[in-house]
C-alpha cells in the first residue's frame, strides 16, 4: 500500500512544547501589535487629506506596481531583480505558512486535513522553488550593499551638522534585516532535510531542495542525530521567525507595510498640482509637525533609505545641503520624538549638536529641523518623486515649509525682489507691463491682441521670453515660424502676467492666487481654442493648477505644437540640416508633463542627429533655475547643475549643438558653456532657431 504524501506539523515535539510554542508566538504577535498601533496613533495625529477616492482604482493600481515591483526596476535593473526574488519568495513562504496555520489549527478540528496528497506535492516544490529564489534575491541585494559600494547607499549626510550625527543605526538594520530574512530561508530548509533524513520517504522528492539536504546529512554518517538536529533548528528557526516578527515595526522591515500603503494612496499629481495650505490656520505652510497630513507622516514612514532620489537631485549633485532622503529621514526621526514612536535602528544626534531634542511638537520644522538654506536648495525639478519607488511625495513637504519660509520672511533677498516686481508689475524684472509685448515690433508682422479680435491660438509668452534681450532673438523665431506655418495666434500684450508656477514653488501662495486670477479674468476676455508656450513651467500651471481656480484649458507646448502641423502638412522644411546634436529635456516638459517624444520627432524631421545623454526623457537632469533659484543667490552650489550638465553633453561624443525648448534652460546654459570654459566646444540652441534654419 502506497503511503499517502503529507508530513507532521510538530513532529517530535510534546504538547508542552507546543504550548510554549503558541506562548511565545502571543508574546511576539502583541510587541508587533502594539508597535503597529503606535505608528497608527502618529498617522491619526496628522491633518486630515482625503486619499479615499477612487479606492478601486488606486487598489488596482497599486496591486499591480508591487506585484510587478515596477518602481524597483525603474532605472536599476539589478535591484529590480533582486526584490521582486525577494518580494515574491517572501509572499510564497508567507502563503505557505498560512496555509499550515488553516491545516493543523483549523481544518484539523473539523477533522479536515488539507496537506496531504497531490496538493502537498505541489506545495512542497513550489515553497522550495520560491524559498532558493527567495535566498539568491537576498544574495543579491547583500552583495549590492555590502560589495558594489554604492553612492546612493553611502549614509553620509550633505548637511553634516558639525559631524554630530551618528548613523550606524541605519547599518545595522540594514545587516539585521537582511540577515534574519537569511537565517529564518535557511534554517526552514535545514529544518526540511533533517524530517526528510529520518525516513527518506520517496514522495519527498517534491521537496527537491530538503531531499538533497537529506542525502547530504546522510553521507556525512548524522542520521543517527538527526531528530535531535530537527528539534533544535526548529526551535531555533522559531525563535528567530518570532523575534523577526515582534522587530517589524520599530524597523526597516516596516517598509513591508508602510511601502504598500503608500503606493495605495499616492497623490498621482503631486508637485505636478501643489495642495493648497492648511485650512483653519492663521499662518501660512507647515510650521509644526502637527501640520503634516498624515499621507505625509506615512511617507516618512515608508522611505527605505534606498538614495534613489538622493543621487537624482541637482542640488545634492551641486553640492548644496539638501538631500530629498535626509529632509525625509531627519522628519521621521523629528516625527518619532513627538509622538513617542518608537524606532529601534535610528539616526542619533550629539546632545550639544542643533538638533531640537525636545520633541514636544511645538519646534518649528522649518527653522530648527530642516534648514532654511536646506529648503531653498530645491529647484523643484520632481527628480525626487520620480526615482522614489515608493510613492513618497518629498516636494509637497518641501513647499509647504516653504510657505513658513516666506510667511516668516526668511528669504533670499534678491528673490525678495522678484516676489516684489511680481506683485507690483507682473513680472520678475520689475519692467512696466506696457512693454511686455515691446518684441513683437521687431517681426516683419502685426501679431494679434487676442483681447480684441478671435485668434485659434493665445500664446502666452511668459516672462523671460518677453522681457529677457538675449531671449527676444528665439521669442520672434517662434512667431515668425508660427506666422510661415499660416498658424492664427494672438498674445494678451500687457494683459499678460507670470503664470506663477514658480511663485507658488517658491511658496508665496497667495501671489500664485493673485497671479492666477489676474491671468483666468484676462483669458476670459480673449477668444481663442488652444494656448500654447513655449515655457514648459508655463505650461505646467495652466495645465495642472489653473483648473482649480476656474481656468481649464487646452495647452501645448510650442514643439507639441508644431509636430501637430507637421502631421497635418502646414509645415514644411526645405533643407535638411545634418548636424550632430545633443538634447536637454526640461523638467518640466519631460517629468512634469510626460512630452519627450514631439522635441525628438521635431529634430528627426529637420534631418538632426541626435546623441542623447545618459540622463533623458524622464531621467533629465535639471538645469538648477526651477522653483524660484534663477531669483536666488546660488553662491552655495560648489558646481552648478547647469555646468555639470554640459560636462554630461560633452562626454557623448562630438556634437555641434546642445539643444534647449525652454526658456530658462537657454539662459542657463548659454551661462554654463561659458563659466565652465567650453566656449567653441559646444553651442547652445533653442530648438526653434533650428526650426527656422531648416525653413529659410
Amino acid at each position: 500500500m502506497n503511503e499517502i504524501p503529507t508530513r507532521e506539523i510538530f513532529g517530535h515535539l510534546p504538547l508542552w512544547a507546543q504550548l510554549v510554542f503558541y506562548a511565545v508566538s502571543a508574546l511576539a504577535l502583541a510587541v508587533f501589535v502594539y508597535g503597529f498601533w503606535r505608528r497608527l496613533e502618529k498617522y491619526r495625529r496628522g491633518r486630515f487629506v482625503n486619499r479615499f477616492d477612487n479606492l478601486g482604482q488606486r487598489i488596482m493600481g497599486a496591486a499591480k506596481t508591487i506585484g510587478e515591483n515596477r518602481t524597483l526596476f525603474h532605472r536599476d535593473a539589478y535591484a529590480g531583480v533582486s526584490h521582486f526574488l525577494i518580494f515574491w519568495g517572501f509572499i510564497f513562504l508567507f502563503i505557505g505558512t498560512v496555509i499550515v496555520f488553516v491545516d493543523h489549527d483549523v481544518l484539523r478540528l473539523a477533522g479536515w486535513k488539507l496537506l496531504q496528497g497531490s496538493f502537498y506535492l505541489w506545495f512542497s516544490v513550489v515553497l522550495d522553488v520560491w524559498g532558493i529564489l527567495f535566498l539568491a534575491g537576498l544574495g543579491m541585494m547583500s552583495a549590492r550593499r555590502l560589495v558594489f559600494t554604492l553612492p546612493q547607499l553611502d549614509y553620509q549626510r550633505p548637511d553634516s551638522r558639525g559631524g554630530k550625527v551618528d548613523r550606524s543605526g541605519y547599518v545595522r538594520d540594514d545587516h539585521t534585516f537582511l540577515g534574519l530574512l537569511f537565517f529564518i530561508g535557511v534554517t526552514g530548509f535545514l529544518i526540511e532535510g533533517f524530517r526528510i533524513a529520518e525516513q527518506m520517504p520517496a514522495f519527498e522528492r517534491w521537496s527537491p531542495v530538503g531531499w538533497l539536504i537529506a542525502k547530504g546529512v546522510n553521507r556525512l554518517g548524522l542520521q543517527p542525530d538527526v531528530v535531535g538536529l530537527h528539534v533544535s533548528t526548529w526551535w531555533i528557526h522559531a525563535i528567530v521567525v518570532m523575534a523577526f516578527i515582534a522587530y517589524v515595526p520599530y524597523s526597516k522591515a516596516m517598509h513591508m507595510l508602510t511601502d504598500m500603503a503608500n503606493l495605495l494612496f499616492k497623490d498621482e499629481m503631486a508637485a505636478r498640482r501643489l495642495p493648497a495650505p492648511p485650512e483653519k490656520s492663521d499662518k501660512a505652510g507647515y510650521h509644526a509637525i502637527t501640520d503634516f497630513t498624515w499621507k505625509e507622516l506615512l511617507d516618512l514612514d515608508a522611505c527605505t533609505k534606498c538614495g534613489r532620489c538622493h543621487v537624482a537631485c541637482p542640488a545634492n549633485a551641486a553640492g548644496t545641503t539638501l538631500s530629498p532622503r535626509d529632509l525625509i529621514l531627519d522628519l521621521r526621526t523629528y516625527a518619532d520624538a513627538t509622538f513617542r514612536t518608537s524606532e529601534w535602528f535610528q539616526q542619533r544626534f550629539a546632545s550639544d549638536s542643533s538638533w531640537p531634542h525636545g520633541g514636544n511638537g511645538k519646534i518649528d520644522v522649518a527653522q530648527q529641523v530642516i534648514r532654511p538654506e536646506t529648503l531653498w536648495s530645491c529647484t523643484t525639478c520632481m527628480a525626487c518623486i520620480e526615482a522614489c519607488p515608493v510613492g513618497i511625495e518629498h516636494l509637497t513637504h518641501i513647499v509647504q515649509m516653504r510657505r513658513n519660509l516666506v510667511d516668516a520672511g526668511t528669504l533670499d533677498s534678491n528673490l525678495q525682489d522678484a516676489l516684489v516686481n511680481l506683485g507690483e508689475y507682473g513680472n520678475s524684472f520689475g519692467q512696466s507691463p506696457k512693454t511686455r509685448g515691446k518684441w513683437t515690433q521687431k517681426l516683419s508682422f502685426k501679431v494679434k491682441d487676442a483681447r480684441k479680435e478671435p485668434v485659434e491660438y493665445v500664446w502666452f509668452v511668459g516672462d523671460f521670453a518677453s522681457f529677457d534681450p538675449r531671449l527676444q532673438r528665439i521669442t520672434c523665431a517662434v512667431a515668425e515660424v508660427l506666422y510661415r506655418a499660416g498658424v492664427d495666434f494672438g498674445i494678451l500684450y500687457d494683459g499678460e502676467k507670470n503664470s506663477g508656477n514658480d511663485v507658488r514653488r517658491v511658496g508665496e501662495e497667495g501671489l500664485f492666487e493673485m497671479l492666477a486670477e489676474d491671468n483666468i479674468k484676462m483669458l476670459r476676455k480673449a477668444r481663442f481654442r488652444e494656448i500654447f508656450t513655449t515655457d514648459p513651467h508655463t505650461l505646467n500651471t495652466l495645465r495642472n493648477e489653473y483648473g482649480e481656480l476656474g481656468g481649464n484649458y487646452v495647452i501645448h507646448h510650442y514643439t507639441g505644437l508644431l509636430a501637430k502641423l507637421i502631421d497635418q502638412g502646414k509645415l514644411r522644411f526645405n533643407k535638411k540640416l545634418n548636424y550632430q546634436v545633443t538634447y536637454h529635456d526640461p523638467c518640466y516638459l519631460a517629468r512634469y508633463n510626460r512630452e519627450t517624444d514631439a522635441p525628438r520627432n521635431l529634430m528627426r524631421e529637420l534631418g538632426l542627429h541626435l546623441r542623447e545623454m545618459p540622463r533623458c526623457r524622464e531621467n533629465t537632469f535639471c538645469c538648477g533655475a526651477g522653483g524660484g533659484r534663477v531669483w536666488m543667490d546660488t553662491s552655495n552650489e560648489k558646481e552648478r547643475a547647469s555646468e555639470q550638465r554640459i560636462r554630461e553633453a560633452l562626454g557623448v561624443g562630438d556634437v555641434r549643438y546642445f539643444v534647449t525648448a525652454c526658456p530658462k534652460d537657454y539662459t542657463m546654459y548659454t551661462d554654463a558653456v561659458k563659466t565652465s570654459g567650453n566656449e567653441g566646444k559646444i553651442e547652445v540652441k533653442d530648438l526653434i532657431e533650428l526650426v527656422a534654419e531648416a525653413m529659410s
